[in-house]
């Protein structure tokens, strides 16, 4: 489990560290956006109140707050999980990218009542409206990981 952990532990810090250098320092809040690659990378503030792509956005109280305890539940099913039918080493450090991510993405919702995202990506001349977050990174590429190898056991 110390696998998970340090996976999580330094998911968790990139996604804040990424968070406050862009919220705070570059100021993305009140500037908007900055583009560095375009048309391929820029940063587009999006605070999402909701969860993937804005769904169950209305930014009422009761949506942050079930939308955190889910995280919280998640993050808790994910470690039985793989306390209970151990994975290898891949499969570890995907169940802590996920945690990571989604701890990242909790704290988000304590700290600003939304999840800060601000990055950008289009190519080939579609223009993609939506932005996402190091934690949404994290929390796909983990959730990807453990469906591949995330445990021994085959069900009944």
């Amino acid at each position: 489990m110390i696998t998970v952990f340090w996976a999580g532990f330094w998911t968790f810090l990139a996604d804040q560290a990424s968070k406050y250098i862009v919220v705070h320092m570059l100021n993305l809040r009140l500037r908007g956006e900055l583009d560095i690659f375009p048309p391929f990378l820029n940063l587009r503030m999006a605070w999402n109140y909701g969860v993937n792509f804005g769904l169950f956005s209305q930014s009422s109280n009761l949506v942050r707050w079930g939308l955190i305890a889910l995280a919280l539940i998640i993050c808790m099913a994910v470690l039985w999980w793989v306390g209970r039918d151990r994975p290898g080493r891949i499969g570890l450090v995907s169940a802590g990218l996920l945690i990571g991510g989604a701890l990242g993405n909790v704290v988000d919702r304590l700290l600003y009542g939304a999840v800060a995202d601000f990055i950008n990506m289009s190519c080939c001349g579609i223009s993609n409206p939506y932005a996402f977050n190091v934690a949404d990174i994290a929390i796909f590429i983990g959730a990807f990981g453990l469906v591949l190898w995330g445990g021994t056991k085959k069900a009944a």
